[in-house]
C-alpha cells in the first residue's frame, strides 16, 4: 500500500505510505485558495480514502506557504449554484469539502502554516487534531465579504471552541495568530514544523489497534452529534466486540 504523491486532480495530490495517507492541498501559486473544480478534487479524495480499508491516519496540509487562503475569489464571480441541495449526503459540494473529514473512519490531522482563510478553516475544523506553526493565522474571514461561513464551521465548530469565542471571530473576521489560536481552542497545539509533528502522530495513532481507533472515531461523532443515552448505547455496542475480540475465539 506504499504509493508516491500522486494528483487526485487540480490542486489536490495524495501519498498513502505504511497505512498512512497524506493529502495536500496543491495550488501554492494561488496560497491554495480553492476554486469550484478544486471542491470537487477534494470531495473525490474523501471518497476514495472512505474505501481504503487499511488507511489508519490521515494527514491534511497545504502545498508552499499557506495551508489554504480560502475560497477563490473568482468563484463568487461565476457562482457555486444552488446551495440548498443535499449532493453528499447531509451536505452540500463545499459543505462536504470539510465535513467529509469528520465523516472519514480515521482520525485525521490537519497541519496549518501560513493563511488558514474562510474556507480552508472549515476545513481545518472537519480534521480531529489540528496543529499549527507559530506564525500561522486563521480567520473565519467570510463576513468581510458580507457573507457567513457556509462549508460546516457551525457545525464542526460544536465541542472545539465556546460559542461566545465563535461569535466573535464570525462577527469581526479578526485574524488570529497561532498562539492565540490554541488559547481559544481553534488548534490543538503548536509546533514549529506542523507537518513534521503531524506525521510523526500519524504514525503514533496508526500503531494502535486499527478496530479501536476506528471505534473510538464513531463514538467522538456520537459525542457531538447525540444525546446522552444515544452516547451511551453508543460505547456499549462499540465496545462489546472489541472485549470479545480481546478475549479470542472460544474453544
Amino acid at each position: 500500500m506504499d504509493r508516491t504523491f500522486g494528483s487526485v486532480g487540480k490542486g489536490v495530490a495524495v501519498r498513502i505510505e505504511d497505512e498512512m495517507a497524506e493529502v495536500r492541498l496543491d495550488r501554492p501559486e494561488k496560497l491554495n485558495a480553492l476554486d469550484f473544480e478544486m471542491f470537487g478534487h477534494i470531495a473525490g479524495c474523501i471518497q476514495w480514502l472512505k474505501g481504503e480499508e487499511a488507511l489508519r491516519c490521515v494527514v491534511l496540509s497545504g502545498e508552499g506557504r499557506s495551508f489554504c487562503a480560502g475560497l477563490d475569489l473568482s468563484v463568487l464571480e461565476t457562482g457555486l449554484g444552488p446551495l440548498s441541495p443535499r449532493s453528499h449526503g447531509i451536505a452540500n459540494l463545499p459543505q462536504f469539502c470539510a465535513w467529509g473529514w469528520r465523516e472519514l473512519p480515521v482520525p485525521v490531522i490537519a497541519a496549518i502554516n501560513g493563511h488558514c482563510f474562510g474556507a480552508g478553516i472549515q476545513i481545518a475544523l472537519g480534521a480531529d487534531i489540528r496543529i499549527a506553526a507559530p506564525d500561522a493565522h486563521l480567520s473565519i474571514m467570510e463576513m468581510r465579504h458580507g457573507l457567513v461561513p457556509d462549508m460546516g464551521a457551525y457545525a464542526l465548530a460544536r465541542g472545539v471552541i465556546r460559542e461566545d469565542i465563535m461569535r466573535e471571530l464570525v462577527y469581526t473576521a479578526r485574524r488570529v495568530p497561532g498562539e492565540e489560536a490554541q488559547g481559544l481552542g481553534l488548534i490543538t497545539r503548536i509546533a514549529d514544523d506542523p507537518l513534521a509533528a503531524a506525521i510523526e502522530l500519524a504514525r503514533e495513532i496508526a500503531g494502535q489497534s486499527p478496530a479501536g481507533i476506528r471505534a473510538a472515531k464513531r463514538l467522538f461523532r456520537q459525542m457531538a452529534e447525540g444525546d446522552a443515552a444515544t452516547i451511551l448505547q453508543a460505547e456499549s455496542d462499540e465496545e462489546e466486540p472489541l472485549v470479545t475480540a480481546l478475549r479470542g475465539p472460544r474453544h
